[in-house]
């Protein structure tokens, strides 16, 4: 073999490996560790906190390249004040109404690292089918092998203010307060 076919041999082999190295690894959304939970002034009585119990997705993330995406979907539906009358009204109209919007949905465009580890998602939040520009902050971010599943995982915690009556579920607002903090409790396990 001549020293250039050697040469494109080698360079062939050492791309390879590099892009072994720097693959993209998909994790999807455990549901059973998942809520999206929100946040806002009753009032200004209290800061009342609920929750949605269904949310599926999948994160994909290469730390060597340090890209990433984030793909969520929650079940509007499932919605948790911890009052099931209460549950059903803030399903209305005047709310989610979950009887046209059932999901709400973040698709992201980009994930911003500090270091070796993601800091923030921006992205594009979608509720009542209204689409807008949100950055997730993350508060903390954890990735190692899952202790009882025996599987790589990862796990974060985020968090988002938006004003809800840029999605069109302001009724009551600004006695209710018009500024909702999202917090988002997100584990994923390697496909």
């Amino acid at each position: 073999m001549n020293r250039i076919a050697r040469f494109a041999l080698a360079a062939a082999i050492a791309g390879l490996s590099s892009a072994a190295f720097a693959a993209p690894e998909t994790y999807v959304i455990d549901g059973t560790h998942t809520f999206p939970r929100f946040s806002y002034s009753h009032f200004g009585f209290s800061t009342q906190l609920s929750r949605f119990d269904k949310t599926s997705g999948t994160i994909v993330l290469d730390k060597a390249a340090k890209t990433g995406s984030v793909d969520v979907v929650i079940d509007m539906k499932s919605v948790n004040t911890g009052f099931p009358v209460f549950n059903g009204h803030i399903q209305g109209e005047d709310f989610f109404d979950t009887a046209k919007y059932p999901t709400a949905t973040f698709k992201s465009t980009k994930v911003l690292f500090d270091g070796d580890k993601p800091s923030a998602v921006e992205g594009n939040l979608t509720i009542k089918g209204v689409t807008k520009p949100v950055t997730l902050t993350l508060s903390s971010f954890q990735q190692m092998p899952h202790p009882m599943l025996k599987k790589d995982a990862i796990g974060a915690n985020a968090s988002v203010k938006v004003k809800r009556s840029e999605f069109n579920a302001g009724k009551y607002a600004p006695y209710v307060g018009d500024d909702v903090t999202i917090d988002i409790a997100v584990e994923a396990i390697h496909e």
